[in-house]
């Protein structure tokens, strides 16, 4: 199984990545020190940022594994963010590196065309974190079932963005008595997708809210904001009323304080 974070071999060098938001995100400074002939690659990028301002948006600090074994933060960027930084680089190494995310790209064009793909690849994903497959089912299915809602939404005049997270935010309510900053809070989580921190009845309890919503939604033919807002209370309230069910019937809580963080790590320490 592949760890969480892992490298990528590029001819004799070395590019360090760590999954991030269910994709992949790779060290820049590995990445200018395969591209260039810089003695202290940390200096290139730092030279390269102070020229091109925009390539700060393309960077997030994520935590690496450095000579020392310790993880430090590094800045770290997805394919379409090293194609980015590849394309400022002026350097006759940079065309293998192309070569290399055209194929990425590819890949993901396939995905397009092909949801299998997709699903597979996201599938992957979860296990290399460390994920069993029941829990990874159960977190596919939330991703269709959003995808099913939001879609709806969009039919229905409801605006992406603030809208979009107010509504999802009445139905967490609804359902688990908490907004989804407070589940996060409760989970002692960051800037983390809560849902890939949720346990099984959490996610289940989710699906089901989001769907009782989008079949509210077309029930009572909710138009705009306001109207679709009443569907997502409905919807969030007989998931809260399944929520209470379970609780009585199990004699414990649904909602937990227990998270996923660093499960590939423990993985690889119980192997």
């Amino acid at each position: 199984m592949e760890k969480q974070t892992d490298l990528i071999p590029f001819k004799s060098e070395q590019i360090r990545k760590i999954l991030y938001k269910d994709e992949w995100y790779f060290s820049v400074v590995d990445i200018i020190g395969v591209l260039t002939d810089s003695a202290i690659p940390r200096n290139y990028w730092s030279d390269l940022k102070r020229r091109e301002k925009q390539l700060h948006e393309v960077c997030v600090q994520l935590k690496l594994p450095a000579a020392d074994s310790k993880n430090y933060k590094t800045d770290c960027a997805n394919t379409e963010g090293v194609l980015r930084i590849i394309m400022s680089v002026p350097s006759p190494k940079a065309e293998p590196m192309k070569l290399w995310l055209a194929q990425v790209g590819k890949e993901r064009i396939a995905e397009t065309g092909d949801p299998e793909i997709s699903v597979h690849r996201l599938t992957e994903l979860y296990k290399a974190k460390g994920y069993d497959d029941v829990w990874i089912g159960n977190r596919l299915k939330t991703i269709g079932i959003r995808k099913e809602l939001t879609d709806e939404w969009k039919a229905r005049g409801v605006k992406e963005g603030q809208e979009y997270a107010i509504l999802t935010a009445e139905i967490a309510q609804q359902t688990f008595g908490l907004t989804p900053s407070e589940h996060a809070k409760l989970k002692g989580l960051d800037k983390q997708n809560l849902r890939d921190h949720m346990n099984n009845l959490e996610l289940v309890l989710t699906a089901f809210g989001e769907e009782v919503t989008r079949r509210m939604a077309i029930k009572d033919d909710a138009q705009g904001f306001a109207e679709n807002h009443e569907a997502a209370i409905k919807g969030g309230i007989i998931a809260g009323q399944a929520r209470l069910n379970v609780e009585a019937q199990l004699g414990e809580k649904v909602v937990s304080a227990e998270n996923f963080l660093g499960l590939a790590e423990k993985n690889d320490s119980l192997e």
